[in-house]
């Protein structure tokens, strides 16, 4: 496997970062979740939340749950074609449509 995440999700300046890891027992998968920030002219990251990001921070981790149990239900749990394969590494796990509604309908 390579050292590239399989998958990343964002939601405003909150970011989940899901890693395939090649085990003896299959692959198993991590997640690592940052925040986004302007540092004067540059782009920096935290991985301290305020009370603010907290909405975020769970939907992001929630996204990221489900796109975990998705990809491991169908037995692609770490392809890295997989991913490559979906414009900008994003599937329909990634974008759930509101309240989980089919497409296109509304309430």
């Amino acid at each position: 496997m390579s050292n590239r995440p399989v998958h990343e999700i964002r939601l405003g300046h909150v970011k989940a970062v899901i890693w395939a890891n090649q085990t003896d027992k299959g692959v198993r998968h991590n997640v690592t979740v940052v925040r986004l920030y302007r540092d004067g002219e540059t782009w920096a990251t935290s991985d301290a939340f305020g009370r603010d990001d907290l909405p975020l921070l769970a939907k992001v981790a929630d996204l990221a749950h489900t796109w975990i149990f998705i990809e491991t239900q169908n037995g692609l749990g770490g392809s890295d074609a997989d991913s490559q394969d979906r414009p900008n590494g994003r599937d329909k796990a990634a974008s759930p449509n509101k309240a989980g509604s089919p497409a296109g309908s509304r309430r």
